[in-house]
């Protein structure tokens, strides 16, 4: 098959390594695969030889939200008129609405997949008109949770199907030397919270002297978040590290993992750090993947959205009682086999074949 991978950017983000790695998998398996993003951005993941990759723009231009997504929706056109895709399969928001309008009364066959919470995604007016409306117009679409598919309307979800995020293999064969780091991935930005686990680290790190917290990501929190390590006196505890492409080796050397989200689709951070056995916390944030993979007290922790004190009693929990740590994490990296890239891939595999058929 000819099949065409569309998202706005390749740097950090579990979307867009959950997207690497199909367009890997996918071109392993002899398809003609192409992978196009919206723009170039100065550090991105890499992409496998056997793709090829173009890009709506070298870099990111600033325009209105209506100039830009035109001007995407007709660059995006252009392409799938010239690599004839079978099948077109977009992640995210804006990603999958221009697909959707860029091959109108084209022959090719159209899979989105929603990454996030549609509440976040698809809110006011103007987000519940693409949701319920436009999207459903699509020929399948890849929910990760039932919470997510039971927003959108009937038509989208009979032709729908659930398939968690895949962790690659890298991740279970981490041999893992644990320590005292206190590591969390993700975007710098208000749905990640980033700054809710900066205080409640702060308000025991006198109890554990030796244990540090390291946050991994960018974004536009970032001079926040540093201003605010400052306020804390946090600066030789607490460390902004950037982007990363090292996160089996981070994780293989964490002592815990912290997911402080408010929202989140099917978080590949946590997935990840649960394949290497870190014992990990979480919120227990909509649209419910957390909840899918995390027992309370037998494989992590989970905790209340936006909960400081929550959070800092789960992680005085583990860092007291290391032992009572471990075995969390030993049981983390026993369930997450289901995570195997070869079972996630079979399902993926088969659903686009599926819709490739028009079934």
């Amino acid at each position: 098959m000819n099949l065409l991978f569309y998202i706005n950017a390749i740097h950090d983000g579990g979307a867009e390594r959950v997207m690497i790695n199909l367009t890997k998998q996918f071109a392993n398996l002899g398809h003609n695969v192409v992978l196009v993003t919206s723009f170039v951005d100065q550090w991105e993941y890499p992409v496998d030889e056997k793709v090829m990759r173009l890009s709506l723009e070298q870099e990111e231009i600033c325009q209105s939200r209506i100039a830009r997504n035109l001007s995407r929706i007709r660059k995006l056109r252009k392409i799938c008129k010239e690599e004839k895709p079978d099948v077109a399969i977009s992640f995210m928001a804006e990603p999958n609405f221009r697909m959707l309008l860029a091959t109108i009364g084209l022959p090719t066959k159209t899979i989105i997949s929603v990454r996030n919470n549609p509440n976040k995604e698809y809110a006011g007016k103007l987000g519940r008109l693409v949701g319920k409306c436009i999207l459903p117009v699509a020929d399948g679409c890849i929910f990760q949770t039932e919470q997510a598919k039971a927003w959108f309307p009937k038509r989208l979800r009979k032709k729908s199907a659930i398939i968690m995020n895949a962790v690659a293999e890298a991740f279970y064969n981490v041999k893992r030397q644990g320590g005292k780091n206190i590591v969390t991935l993700g975007r710098l930005t208000g749905q990640k919270n980033q700054a809710m686990l900066v205080r409640a680290f702060a308000g025991i790190a006198d109890k554990y002297p030796g244990w540090n917290l390291r946050i991994y990501g960018q974004g536009e929190l970032q001079t926040h978040l540093e201003q605010l390590i400052q306020s804390l006196g946090m600066e030789q505890r607490i460390y902004l590290m950037g982007a990363t492409s090292q996160v089996p080796q981070i994780l293989g050397n964490a002592g815990v993992f912290v997911l402080p989200s408010d929202y989140e689709g099917m978080p590949n951070a946590l997935l990840e750090a649960m394949a290497v056995g870190v014992p990990s916390i979480s919120t227990d944030c909509p649209c419910g993947g957390p909840a899918m993979v995390i027992r309370h007290g037998e494989n992590g922790l989970l905790i209340p959205v936006g909960d400081e004190q929550a959070l800092a009693n789960a992680l005085d929990s583990l860092l007291a009682e290391p032992k009572k740590a471990e075995k969390l994490g030993e049981q983390a990296k026993l369930d997450a086999q289901s995570f195997r890239p070869e079972k996630v891939f079979k399902l993926w595999k088969e659903y686009v074949q599926k819709v490739a058929n028009g079934n």
